[in-house]
């Protein structure tokens, strides 16, 4: 039984809806790249504490620290991974972080290590073997964050919003409407290139300019890709 062009309307019309969504989320993002880049330079120009702070400062100061517990939180209701941490005289310290390795999911109960505090939080972490990681609240690595994500939901939003928007007036042809499905799933590995390519930067080490330029030629592919598929099915070759 054909789908009532109604039905393809309100399904492109959903897609354009979720496309604007996503899309001004990219752009949000888009506009926290500077201010994260500014807070990675202002870390890594920060001067060590001369002794230890007493209020909130723009020096570095390491802080033993004794773990009491840890909460790895693996994928549950998009919890961060914790720490309870305890100063010398008995404060807790409580510290969430963006994923568990290679630092968090290694600590037991009693275990020291090392806190970097900075602005009044605790950025990194050091175990007793040197390893390091970043808190929630560390500056690094937030600017190819911010800019990955930017690139992907833009893009995504850009190519999905067209592709609903032909689905929208082209719902009466069968052959227009899977040709603009065909571009609306392409947005989907458009925009996920660009996090593929922030794992890959990240992985390699590589600097942060590379995350546009490994997603440019990946979408370059996807959007020929798009344009072979889209093709196809105007002349009834994919149904």
């Amino acid at each position: 039984m054909a789908e009532a062009p109604w039905a393809r309307g309100l399904r492109a019309v959903a897609w354009m809806l979720v496309a604007v969504l996503v899309g001004a989320l990219g752009v949000g993002m888009g506009f926290q790249v500077r201010e994260a880049l500014d807070r990675e330079r202002d870390f890594r120009a920060a001067p060590e504490c001369a002794s230890v702070p007493v209020e909130v400062s723009d020096c570095l100061w390491e802080q033993d620290f004794t773990v009491r517990g840890t909460d790895l939180n693996s994928g549950r209701d998009g919890e961060s991974p914790e720490a309870d941490l305890e100063l010398p005289g008995g404060e807790p310290w409580h510290v969430t972080f963006r994923n568990t390795g290679p630092v968090l999911s290694g600590l037991a109960p009693d275990e020291k290590v090392v806190g970097l505090v900075w602005k009044g939080d605790v950025v990194e972490v050091r175990d007793a073997e040197g390893r390091r990681q970043q808190t929630s609240d560390g500056p690094v690595g937030w600017p190819e964050d911010r800019l990955a994500g930017a690139i992907g939901c833009v893009s995504f939003g850009v190519v999905a919003f067209a592709g609903g928007l032909w689905g929208l007036f082209g719902r009466r042809s069968r052959r227009h409407v899977v040709a603009a499905a065909a571009v609306r799933w392409h947005a989907l590995a458009i925009g996920a290139a660009a996090i593929v390519m922030l794992w890959v930067q990240a992985g390699a080490g590589w600097p942060m300019w590379s995350i546009p330029v490994g997603w440019g030629v990946a979408a370059l592919v996807l959007l020929g890709s798009a344009v072979g598929f889209a093709l196809a099915g105007l002349r009834g070759v994919i149904r």
